[in-house]
């Protein structure tokens, strides 16, 4: 693990598990508590990124399991060479709804890539540099996707894919129990939220 993932903190799980909403919350009470830190969303944000999440999850024809793969990772490259690398550098924190153990649990396992080829391909994709801590909100299968605010093309996949994913990201926490903070996302996010802070030494 680098220097600069000691700020840089992901929130991972199924679709509906809240990363988003309690990510931003982190964000806030970070700026609020006069820490400089930065909300970030993958696939996404930067233009070519945002470019990018449109061709993974909007309409239209959808990409092989490998291209798929790709696709995530460019967004990725993207994303941490121009945003998140400079912000760590600059002493922010860098707060970001999913990360590349995103691509590890629903391509690696839940279209069974193999976990060796896409953890490679994400490292070169971000220059090595993994998150410092993993958040990983715990919800039901069923729970989150009745959860869901949008059905993008991944989150319409059936539920045999997203159990997959779940138990991908179960087996992850567990290979990486210093790296992760596995937090049931059932409660109230407010609830969930606290409980995040306080784990976190935040």
């Amino acid at each position: 693990m680098t220097e600069l993932a000691d700020k840089y903190i992901a929130f991972e799980g199924i679709e509906g598990a809240g990363k988003s909403t309690v990510a931003r919350e982190v964000a806030r009470h970070l700026n609020d508590s006069g820490r400089d830190a930065i909300f970030v969303r993958e696939p996404g944000g930067t233009e070519v990124g945002e470019r990018v999440r449109e061709i993974l999850l909007g309409e239209g024809e959808a990409p092989a399991p490998l291209a798929e793969a790709a696709l995530f990772a460019a967004s990725r490259a993207q994303l941490i060479h121009t945003v998140v690398r400079p912000a760590l550098e600059a002493g922010k924190w860098v707060i970001t709804d999913r990360s590349a153990y995103s691509s590890l649990a629903y391509q690696a396992i839940g279209r069974d890539l193999g976990l060796e080829d896409v953890r490679r391909l994400n490292d070169i994709a971000i220059g090595g540099l993994w998150p410092g801590r993993v958040v990983l909100l715990k919800l039901t299968t069923g729970d989150g996707l009745a959860r869901q605010a949008v059905d993008d093309r991944i989150g319409g996949e059936g539920t045999r894919f997203h159990e997959s994913v779940a138990d991908g990201f179960d087996s992850l926490a567990a290979a990486e129990p210093d790296r992760f903070v596995v937090v049931d996302a059932s409660r109230p996010i407010s609830v969930v939220v606290n409980d995040v802070i306080e784990r976190l030494g935040l």
